[in-house]
Order: C-alpha cells, then structure tokens, then sequence
C-alpha cells in the first residue's frame, strides 16, 4: 500500500462526472452485494455537484485520475445528535459520507488510504474525532471499520433508516 503514490485534495466542478461515475458504479456494487444502500436514487450527480459546491467534496487522486470520492464536513450531521447508543465523545467531530473507490482500483486499500487522508484533515483542524455511519448490510465497509479500529457506538436514523454509527477518538 503506497501512500505517497496518491494524493488527497478538494473536489473541482471540473472532477463532477468523473466521480459520478465511480459512484454509479459503487450503487451498482452495493446492489450485487444485496446491500440496500444507495439504492434509492441516493446519491446522484446532484450531491456530488453540491458536495463540489460547498468545499466538502474531496477525491483521492493517482496523478492525475480520480479513484476515489468522500464528502467531509465538520459538525454538520444533524441525525448523529439522536444517536440510539452513546458517542464516545461529546465535542467537535469530523464526519464522512459517500466513500467510493473506482472500480479500477478495488482491493488495492485505498479505502483505508482515504480514511487516514480524512483523519488528517480532522487534525490538521485540531479535531480528535471521527465519526460515520453506514448501511448494517454494508459488509466491505463494517469490515474497513474494524480494521482501521472505529468502535461501534450504536445506531443512528439516516434518510428514514437505521444506521450503524461508528467513532474513532484520533490521538
């Protein structure tokens, strides 16, 4: 896995279709995995577009081709303030949506590389906190959780469904 090999900055509307089109292809996967996620008209290339135009669009980069697409913001999710369990912290906190990888690059651990890009961010802005939330039936990204050591924290309403809700408290 080699990190410098890829970079991590912020979306441009430029990077729109190019990551719609990742994401398109991460719908279509989650459906053959028999997840439910993403499988009713969200995301489209609207909330990329609106990520791009609200700086919370990032893209993970190898020169100069996209493979992969989060959404970070900070303090900005609504649904985490009912969470059906506890957070392990109760401050500032960097939160995550839309983690796709381009099909191309599937199995080479650049989920992980983003997610240590993204704890980066959150201390770069001296925030110890990272939250997420996915689908129970999400197992590729459960499996990523554990791995990169998120503790589950319990459950959250997300768009009308529960979630599992997960934070990992950065040093």
């Amino acid at each position: 896995m080699n990190n410098m090999k890829y970079s991590f900055r912020q979306a441009t509307a430029g990077d729109a279709v190019q990551i719609w089109k990742i994401l398109e292809k991460a719908i279509k996967r989650r459906k053959e995995d028999g997840s439910k996620q993403w499988q009713d008209g969200y995301p489209n290339l609207s909330v990329i577009e609106n990520d791009i135009k609200n700086s919370v669009g990032y893209v993970l980069v190898d020169e100069d081709i996209i493979v992969g697409y989060c959404a970070i913001l900070i303090n900005d999710e609504p649904a985490y303030a009912n969470i059906k369990g506890s957070w392990l912290t109760n401050g500032d906190f960097v939160v995550y949506h839309r983690v796709a990888i381009s099909e191309k690059y599937l199995g080479q651990g650049l989920a992980q590389i983003m997610l240590q890009h993204i704890e980066d961010f959150a201390l770069k802005h001296n925030i110890y906190s990272v939250k997420v939330d996915t689908n129970f039936d999400n197992t590729g990204m459960l499996w990523i959780l554990q791995k990169m050591s998120y503790h589950y924290c319990g459950e959250v309403i997300f768009r009308g469904s529960p979630r599992k809700a997960f934070e990992k408290i950065l040093k």
